[in-house]
């Protein structure tokens, strides 16, 4: 029998989804599995032995990569350097690699010293790697033209995990999006017409979970999980019915565009469902950006009034900020906070601009000169996230004013005032009514959780009083909202330390800019 290692790579310390610590308060290591990996490992027919190692959550030994006959790694643009290092450290121990994921998919080059690269989607390619291996190949490059058919996507391997590292599990429902904004890579990679699994691979998937003995959070991993609303209401209903048979073993999150708030039956099947968090990329709330950045589907909305009504169905928003488009001024900043305030969003991932390879936005700032083609590859001083990196091109302003106003969004939104009221209104706000009720186990571990994050805030010179403020309020108040505003109060551990790690950061780039304006940024300006 053959055996093969999946390994994947460790995410940077201070990455915005990053949240170990809040992890260690219910005794978690990390918020989620590799999804893509134990898709892959779907795909070995039986006579493989498969081990999984999540470097997130675990230390890979040397004994690891000795036991495999061949070790399967790759990952996302943050995970670069990581997977590089990964990689010699293999190849050290005399074992093959076979790369895969979005970035080696993106920039292959960057991966040559890789044994075999799977480009774009694995269903596809997969029995050609297979084949391959069955010879004896000693290397190849695997990728199709065509977009993988989600029907023949097996389901994910998630007797390879440890349920207790983990505060959530993952699934894919669809691929894909239909919109066309600039900077994304999304549609480089997946498409623009969205690909849906049926509703009963979807609930196989759900099915084999349940029988492993997992309950609780379920993360739907859709770039745009209503890209496609007709199969998203249909997987609703289906999903739905399957609950209630089951005594709702599961709560659910996802992402999707904010046009979700267009559609009251799609609101009100998620509400049946029990979709407690949705992540929308809202970018900027200045309309100019949004159209140069070709982000035309929030150009015209109200982005306050949307967000209000998915509250209503006890759905908290998280969202997506951009500051450094060409087309944005300081004031863009301040219309960020505002928006932040006003549509009360808890958990605002506030980046700057980063030029990811292949996209329009990169091919765009490539013919204007704004971009040198290494711009993929990652320095040895820097350390890639959706918060930090950036901006990897020459700017319309100029670079400071962009990072200062960056600094001011951050540590505006995350001071803790601000951000204790901020979910407090929140939950005054919500309606929520939850299916998913815990089981006697998970509860005593939410008790305990709760009593550790006492330990940090409880007694906090600066955020006991709003702490337990928001907690007797509530109780007296609104006690429906209670456990989800607490579960939101312990995420500001970890935003409080990421913020002065991000501040730390932007300070030093802005003491060190010093840097010539670009002839075609004159033209622009």
């Amino acid at each position: 029998m053959k055996k093969a290692l999946l390994v994947h790579p460790p995410f940077p310390e201070n990455g915005f989804w990053n949240y170990k610590p809040v992890c260690a308060l219910l005794g978690a290591k990390y918020p989620a599995p590799p999804l893509g990996l134990i898709t892959v490992a779907g795909l070995f027919p039986d006579r493989w032995d498969l081990k999984l190692v999540d470097m997130n959550a675990e230390v890979l030994t040397e004994g690891h990569i000795e036991w495999a006959d061949i070790v399967l790694t790759g990952g996302m643009l943050p995970q670069q350097k990581n997977i590089l290092a990964l990689m010699e450290r293999i190849h050290g121990l005399g074992k093959r690699v076979v790369l895969g994921g979005p970035d080696p998919s993106s920039q292959p080059d960057i991966y040559r010293d890789a044994d075999y690269i799977v480009m774009g989607e694995a269903e596809g390619v997969f029995t050609g790697l297979l084949d391959d291996l069955a010879k004896n190949a000693t290397g190849g490059i695997y990728s199709s033209a065509e977009k993988a058919d989600l029907a023949v996507s097996p389901i994910p391997r998630y007797d390879l995990l440890d349920f207790r590292n983990y505060l959530m599990m993952g699934t894919q429902f669809s691929r894909g999006c239909p919109f066309n904004c600039e900077f994304c890579n999304v549609v480089e990679l997946f498409g623009r017409t969205p690909r849906t699994k049926s509703p009963d691979q979807v609930i196989r998937e759900l099915e084999r979970l349940y029988g492993l003995g997992y309950r609780g959070h379920v993360d739907f991993v859709d770039d745009n999980f209503i890209g496609n609303k007709r199969t998203a209401k249909e997987i609703l209903t289906v999903l739905r019915d399957w609950l209630r048979e089951k005594g709702h073993p599961f709560y659910f999150s996802t992402e999707a565009s904010i046009n979700l708030a267009d559609d009251d039956e799609l609101l009100d099947l998620m509400c049946e469902v029990d979709f407690r968090y949705v992540f929308i990329g809202i970018e900027s709330a200045d309309r100019k950006a949004l159209a140069g950045s070709k982000k035309f589907q929030n150009v015209t909305r109200n982005i306050t009034d949307d967000l209000m009504k998915i509250y209503r169905r006890g759905i908290v928003v998280n969202s997506g900020f951009i500051l450094g488009f060409d087309h944005e001024t300081s004031e863009s900043a301040r219309m960020i906070v505002d928006t932040v305030e006003d549509g009360m969003i808890p958990m605002a991932m506030v980046g700057l601009l980063y030029a990811l390879p292949n996209t329009q936005l990169t091919k765009r700032l490539l013919e204007e000169g704004r971009i040198s083609e290494s711009a993929g590859e990652i320095e040895d001083d820097w350390e890639i996230d959706q918060t930090t990196s950036g901006i990897n091109f020459e700017t319309v302003r100029p670079r400071a004013e962009i990072l200062h106003d960056y600094l001011h969004v951050i540590t505006s939104i995350y001071d803790d005032e601000s951000y204790f009221d901020r979910v407090l209104r929140l939950g005054m706000s919500m309606e929520i009514r939850p299916r998913f009720i815990m089981k006697p186990g998970m509860r005593v571990k939410s008790i305990i959780g709760f009593f550790r994050l006492i330990r940090i805030m409880g007694f906090s010179k600066k955020r006991s009083r709003l702490f337990w403020r928001n907690i007797m309020q509530l109780l007296f108040r609104k006690p429906s909202s209670l456990e989800t505003v607490i579960n939101l109060m312990a995420m500001h551990v970890h935003f409080k330390s990421q913020t002065g790690h991000i501040a730390g950061i932007i300070v030093e780039r802005i003491n060190r800019i010093n840097e010539p304006v670009h002839e075609k940024i004159k033209a622009l300006a």
